[in-house]
């Protein structure tokens, strides 16, 4: 049996994101293309000889007691019924929190692997499933990407229907952050305010999202619902999507419920380009 593992937890971005109205239960369904993208944390998992106990540590900010990574841990248990070794969990982190990547589900999910390994316990997919219900809707995308953490889907539902597509190799992608922060809790309540005052968008068919996923990136027509209601509180998101757009950006948008906004280049060096540029006034970082 192993004693440590080292694992990556890659970033992921949307590439559109449907959010209907609030269901009976207080969720909201949703329709998007989820893909990882080359940034992700870095997560050091050991075994300890405290017993079914769960410690983390973070080496950018102080995490909630209670938080994805404990919460993975105490449904594992749960699941697997015995007591088991304590593990520290260490987090270095490189995916901002709360920006719309998700990070603290990319995290969960790779723990989960490696709290696999670690035990030498070999769980079916529907397991794992079970335990992402547990921890959080973006869990269930990035248990359903390959051994190396890569992946793309057409992901449905509250986000337990992911249905595994071809992740493309050629995007270019920059990422910028524009230093603002909203809660889901905040973001999910301006969709109900949203659809409540009778707005609606014109989104691509649920059926079509693949095809232009694949298609040319200036004709991408994909929309995300948060992008419209976030902006209109925190005015640098829409200033973010213009300046990648004025520097050349064939489609831009902003990741999950944000704040982090993405463009999508012709080529590295219009991504470079543009980079140079916008680096002297945002926070960014390429990617692919």
């Amino acid at each position: 049996m192993l004693n440590e593992i080292h694992v990556t937890a890659p970033a992921k971005i949307n590439f559109g994101l449907k959010v209907l109205p609030k269901r009976e239960d207080g969720f909201h369904d949703i329709e998007s293309i989820f893909s990882t993208v080359s940034l992700g944390d870095e997560i050091i998992v050991r075994q300890t000889a405290c017993k079914n106990e769960c410690s983390v540590k973070c080496d950018l900010f102080e995490l909630p007691q209670q938080n994805t990574i404990t919460k993975t841990y105490e449904a594992f248990r749960s699941l697997v019924k015995q007591d088991l070794p304590g593990v520290e969990v260490i987090i270095k982190k490189t995916i901002p929190a709360g920006g719309g990547l998700g990070g603290g589900s990319s995290d969960a999910a790779a723990f989960l692997n490696a709290l696999s390994s670690l035990y030498g316990t070999c769980l079916t997919a529907s397991q794992k499933d079970e335990i992402a219900a547990q921890v959080g809707s973006d869990v269930f995308f990035f248990l359903h990407c390959d051994k190396d953490g890569r992946g793309a889907a057409v992901v449905t539902g509250r986000g337990e229907k992911v249905l595994p597509i071809t992740r493309r190799e050629d995007l270019h992608i920059l990422l910028v952050f524009p230093g603002v922060s909203s809660s889901t809790k905040e973001a999910y309540a301006l969709i109900d305010e949203f659809y409540e005052s009778g707005n609606n968008l014109d989104y691509p068919a649920l059926n079509d999202l693949q095809g232009i996923y694949n298609g040319s990136v200036d004709k991408w027509n994909f929309v995300n619902t948060f992008t419209r209601v976030i902006s209109s509180r925190y005015p640098q998101i829409e200033q973010a999507v213009f300046d990648l757009k004025k520097n050349g950006a064939l489609y831009t948008d902003m990741s999950g419920s944000g704040s982090t906004v993405f463009g999508v280049f012709a080529s590295e060096q219009e991504l470079q380009k543009a980079r140079n540029t916008l680096s002297l006034s945002w926070n960014v970082r390429s990617c692919s």
